[in-house]
């Protein structure tokens, strides 16, 4: 990755937001596609961010491809570009802004990390307080006797795989598009709010999905403090306090190293 540093508008900014940081906040860090980007994975459409918008070699969208419906009436099919995604992650790992928000969680009052992404790098990298909205890649589970499976690797399983137990098909725990969003995940997220939060952080996501930007316009609404790492636009961008057109990993080690200076040397 070529090292990007921040203009003197970028720093800026950044040292307008550590000077609003103390370890009494609570934060809600959310992020999308664009958090794995220096991973190596693309920032593409679809389940995971991998795939561009537009038809396949079968003549569908990636949505339908990765859908519900198609996994139901055609599971082979889902599964071969599930199988896919699973292998490129396999070929990733976590970066260091994944490191940077496992860090911060053990320096503020209440950090959460509200990802869409289906990678597991989060959990990789040592985010605890996490809740992984569409699911986790390498979770699967059989639908017929919820047996469980947690796969390292793609190329270490047939695909698509079935159940060790009864031999029916297993499925990841994602959702898929058309589907409903976990239960478990939804809890979470509605425990988040109650305890609320002071901050929230949004990076590398287009925030398309209204329980991703609802809480950018929470804060809009509230008056407080919202921050939008992407290098590129988004449609709550003109809803956040501060924006920095960074990468993730390049404006979150900026901000922490600015951060977390006057500690260590204090």
């Amino acid at each position: 990755m070529d090292i990007q540093k921040p203009s003197a508008a970028h720093s800026q900014v950044i040292e307008e937001i550590v000077k609003l940081l103390n370890p009494e906040l609570r934060i809600l860090a959310i992020t999308g596609a664009g958090m794995s980007a220096d991973s190596g994975l693309p920032t593409y459409r679809g389940v995971g961010g991998l795939y561009k918008t537009g038809e396949t070699d079968q003549g569908m969208t990636i949505e339908q491809l990765l859908s519900g419906s198609t996994f139901r009436s055609d599971p082979d099919l889902t599964w071969k570009y599930l199988g896919q995604i699973g292998k490129a992650c396999d070929a990733a790992k976590f970066n260091r802004g994944h490191e940077l928000l496992a860090i911060m969680e053990q320096h503020f009052k209440d950090f959460c990390v509200l990802t869409q992404n289906i990678d597991g790098f989060h959990r990789d990298a040592g985010s605890k307080n996490l809740i992984e909205i569409h699911g986790n890649l390498h979770h699967l589970y059989c639908e017929a006797c919820n047996s469980q499976k947690q796969v390292d690797s793609f190329d270490s399983i047939s695909i698509p795989p079935q159940c060790e137990q009864c031999g029916s098909l297993m499925r990841p725990k994602v959702v898929l598009f058309d589907e409903m969003l976990g239960a478990d995940s939804v809890a979470h997220l509605s425990r988040q709010w109650k305890s609320g939060f002071d901050v929230v952080i949004s990076i590398g996501t287009t925030s398309v999905f209204p329980y991703i930007a609802e809480p950018v316009l929470h804060c809009h609404q509230t008056g407080k403090l919202s921050i939008e790492i992407n290098p590129t636009e988004t449609q709550v961008s003109h809803q956040c306090t501060y924006r920095i057109p960074l990468p993730a990993t390049i404006a979150l080690q900026e901000i922490w190293d600015r951060y977390a200076k006057p500690t260590e040397n204090g």
